[in-house]
């Protein structure tokens, strides 16, 4: 009886092929495209992952749920995840925080905000995001000894880009669109980066420089062209 009732409370520790065993983890991330290589990269190494797409979406998981770690987007649809740094460092005893963008030059003001890290995306390989984990877990969520260094890189599926590509066409399609621009042009490079689409980086880059002119409609127009023409390219259910 009393190995049973242990049994129950047994906690799987973490080990050199699955190093971030019995880590809990919440992926504020808006993309589904770079949460799907996470979640990928996550269920590998042992961990369990629940996602949030926004700051509201953020706030309902963690009254409910306390993660061992937040991995934190910086640009959400609906705020900054520079505010929910700043809010989960207020309180001791939150989860270890990982800061994430496409932009290295955001790294110094997500620290600034209290995160324990930073990672860049896109992410190279499964051994980087590992590492970085386990840069800033304590010593006893780790596994001990030397660890097997895996180097391979992680694909997610198509469809999830096709959908992040989808919910920006929407965007672009609506008539008062001008109030998600800034938000579209950092979403659109994000993708940009991940996938290495110079076309996607340069259209993106373009309506980024003419926010506040005239000249913003056209490249918005031209963006979304663009988006269409990709979704139509990209592989369906």
């Amino acid at each position: 009886m009393t190995d049973d009732i242990n049994d129950l409370f047994f906690s799987p520790a973490p080990t050199k092929e699955r190093p971030l065993t019995d880590l809990t983890a919440l992926l504020v991330e808006d993309s589904r495209f770079a949460s799907e290589a996470i979640r990928l990269m996550m269920r590998t190494s042992g961990a369990r992952m629940r996602r949030a797409d926004c700051v509201a979406s953020a706030r309902r998981h963690l009254g409910v749920y306390r993660p061992g770690l937040a991995i934190i987007d910086i640009g959400l649809p609906d705020g900054s995840g520079l505010d929910l740094i700043l809010e989960l460092k207020k309180h001791p005893g939150g989860p270890i925080v990982l800061a994430t963008s496409g932009s290295d030059e955001l790294a110094k003001k997500a620290l600034n905000a209290g995160a324990d890290g930073f990672l860049s995306k896109p992410i190279p390989s499964l051994s980087v995001f590992q590492n970085q984990i386990l840069s800033i877990l304590p010593t006893n969520a780790q596994p001990p000894g030397l660890r097997v260094v895996h180097n391979e890189q992680v694909d997610p599926d198509l469809i999830a880009l096709r959908d992040d590509l989808m919910q920006k066409k929407e965007l672009l399609s609506q008539s008062d669109r001008e109030n998600y621009l800034s938000y579209i042009c950092q979403f659109s490079a994000s993708i940009a980066n991940e996938t290495m689409d110079q076309a996607l980086s340069k259209a993106s880059g373009q309506l980024q420089n003419s926010l506040g002119t005239t000249a913003a409609h056209d490249c918005a127009n031209a963006l979304e062209s663009l988006i269409r023409k990709k979704i139509e390219a990209a592989p369906t259910i």
